[in-house]
């Protein structure tokens, strides 16, 4: 063998010197690249809402040049990020989750109920994410240690939790209008600079769940289980536990949605939380959270979360009528899980 045709033994495998390392590179070498990949679902909804704006602004620019339009979506948005993003840990682990409206619900009731009592708005909060973390816990054991479908178990929970709120209140509502001279009000539901607080609030939830997503070991174990639990077994990781603290942090996301809306509206509905069902799920998957499990996106589910928002705003300030919202609705899910699916490899 020729001296040139000898390999290089001192270099590490993997690496590359002098005109080989100019001719070839990894991706992640150069970090604007490797951004791009590692965020690719979340740039790609981010690019879907960009194209939805500019549409909207063109379609009619003195509205959407208007603050007051983007602050009442701002106002309402929160309530949807607080669900959007546990869900997405739930859908990365394999499972679906259809009982957080009734969830969302049946926590502000007892917020409502604390609250109309006479007792602290922070002791109501208490007991509201008490109740959402049992329901949560609820849910998964069903589930999981149940053996049953998350799809139909959480389908039939939802229905069995809004029934027995329309029974104890046979459809009556509950006004709570001394919630806005509270402590907790101002802190959680007011306005600082003109912007609605409780957009901060939401941003905070979406950074903290990114953050345990992505670099805590909760959410590795998600992502695993979802990917191959018999590996997940093997590396001795509690599948079960794990499938089960998924369902439990969407309870406590739809007790925080369900005093969030309590206090934006200052009226407690037996509904609370209905009208969330279809906009959330399409927030997830328009985020570039994948049905098969074993990835996800939070930042992608939330920007999926504002795009849903808009729809039905920017669809009536374009002059178009209510009618149209649907029809939006249904194109945008579809344009962008078209999107998705040419813009990352499907694994499973």
């Amino acid at each position: 063998m020729s001296k040139a045709m000898e390999p290089d033994l001192q270099t590490p495998l993997g690496r590359a010197s002098g005109k080989a390392a100019k001719e070839w590179s990894h991706p992640s070498d150069n970090w604007l690249r490797g951004f791009v990949l590692d965020n690719r679902a979340s740039l790609g909804t981010l690019a879907v809402f960009i194209v939805m704006m500019a549409v909207f602004m063109i379609a009619n620019p003195t509205v959407f040049t208007t603050w007051y339009l983007y602050s009442s979506v701002l106002t309402t948005l929160p309530v949807a990020l607080f669900v959007v993003v546990p869900l997405v840990f739930v859908v990365t682990c394999g499972e679906i989750d259809l009982s957080f409206p009734a969830t969302m619900g049946f926590a502000s009731w007892v917020f409502a109920l604390v609250v109309q009592a006479g007792y602290d708005p922070f002791l109501g909060i208490a007991a509201a994410l008490v109740t959402g973390t049992l329901l949560g816990f609820l849910v998964g054991s069903l589930v999981v240690y149940g053996g049953l479908s998350s799809l139909i178990a959480t389908l039939g929970m939802n229905f069995l939790l809004r029934g027995l709120i329309q029974i104890i209140n046979e459809g009556k509502s509950m006004a709570l209008t001394g919630l806005a001279d509270s402590p907790a009000y101002k802190i959680f539901s007011s306005q600082l600079f003109g912007i609605p607080v409780q957009i901060f609030w939401a941003i905070a939830f979406v950074v903290f769940c990114a953050l345990l997503y992505n670099r805590h070991r909760f959410g590795a174990q998600v992502k695993v289980v979802g990917d191959n639990p018999d590996s997940a077994r093997q590396m001795g990781i509690d599948v079960k536990w794990v499938r089960v603290k998924v369902f439990v942090f969407v309870g406590i996301g739809a007790a925080i949605a369900g005093c969030f809306s309590v206090m934006i509206n200052f009226t407690w509905w037996p509904t609370a939380g209905d009208g969330y069902l279809l906009p959330v799920l399409a927030s997830v998957f328009v985020g570039g959270t994948p049905t098969w499990g074993g990835i996800g996106t939070v930042v992608g589910g939330a920007i999926g979360a504002v795009t849903v928002s808009f729809i039905q705003t920017g669809v009536v300030a374009a002059g178009l009528s209510g009618f149209y919202v649907q029809f939006f609705n249904g194109l945008i899910i579809i344009l962008s899980l078209l999107g998705h699916k040419w813009n990352q490899a499907r694994y499973r």
